[in-house]
């Protein structure tokens, strides 16, 4: 099942990098290491990207749960959910079940605006109709996605800031209570504006669609920034020697959040680049995997 065809990324391969950059774990190291499998999956769509993988802790639950979200710049062809696999077993071992969420890229039928976004709140509410089934703990979700997929973990929780008129408005949006996102692309427009992002430039416009008069401004209910405050806690884990991800991208949108009211904290890992930020044995994934046992600990769960 998976497929990593890395394209732009393979600018950033060991035969293209400094010495200094070798030192980094590039998607070879991630990608060629026996890959565990998940314990279900579940369909929300007729669609063959329209899946879910459950990851459960032993015993019998209700188990604390992270709603997981793929990166892979929005393109299906370029990464799928197996790609957080091996971070998705690490939370499994340690008591905490996954919800791995996948999407039609824009690189697929169907995929782009509005179906990647209609597709992962699919795929986030799924969670909701299955927990009782899995054992799952809904009362305080945390969603943690790594690159496009954590713009898309954070436009997830900002889903009931929606505009009125938006067709990205669909069904009663799951709650989230915090999110942690892994070198992630909030802002739309800043990436659209940064051809130095690993992901590129054109791909940001096949994922909010095309202008039109009744839908003039692309980025309303597509980009996170211009759907703050979202009210919730928010934690930015980036690499500082990340080459696809601009540490701008992190610090830009971590002071647009602070300026709206939310908490929002960028934590910058020193001798990470983007693969870390998805491996387990990582000091990366080590913060990152604080973060969320921190969140889920925490009291007052979000309202459902």
């Amino acid at each position: 099942m998976f497929r990593l065809a890395l394209l732009a990324l393979l600018a950033f391969t060991p035969s293209m990098t400094s010495a200094a950059d070798r030192k980094l774990l590039t998607w070879p190291d991630l990608t060629g290491r026996t890959q565990p499998s998940p314990d279900a999956t579940i369909a929300y769509g007729p669609d063959h990207m329209q899946k879910v993988d459950v990851w459960l802790p032993a015993g019998n639950g209700p188990h604390p749960t992270v709603l997981m979200v793929h990166g892979g710049c929005w393109t299906t062809s370029i990464a799928d959910r197996s790609l957080m696999n091996w971070i998705a077993d690490d939370l499994r071992r340690d008591g905490i079940a996954v919800w791995n969420i996948d999407y039609r890229g824009v690189d697929r039928s169907g995929g782009g605006y509005p179906g990647t976004f209609l597709d992962a709140a699919a795929a986030a509410d799924a969670l909701r109709d299955h927990a009782a089934r899995f054992h799952l703990d809904t009362r305080r979700i945390v969603a943690v996605g790594h690159s496009a997929g954590g713009h898309l973990a954070l436009w997830l929780a900002a889903r009931p800031n929606l505009p009125e008129h938006s067709p990205l408005r669909h069904g009663k949006p799951i709650g989230i209570a915090h999110v942690v996102s892994l070198g992630g692309l909030p802002d739309l427009e800043a990436t659209a504006a940064s051809p130095d992002n690993g992901c590129g430039v054109e791909v940001v416009a096949q994922l909010v669609g095309a202008p039109s008069a009744t839908r003039p401004d692309v980025y309303a209910d597509t980009s996170v920034p211009r759907l703050l405050p979202l009210r919730l806690a928010q934690d930015l884990v980036n690499g500082i020697e990340d080459k696809i991800i601009p540490i701008r991208l992190g610090t830009g949108y971590e002071a647009q959040a602070k300026k709206a009211g939310d908490r929002a904290v960028l934590h910058i890992v020193p001798k990470t680049g983007h693969v870390e930020l998805v491996a387990p044995e990582s000091a990366a994934w080590q913060e990152s995997k604080r973060l969320i046992r921190d969140a889920l600990q925490q009291r007052g769960a979000a309202k459902r």
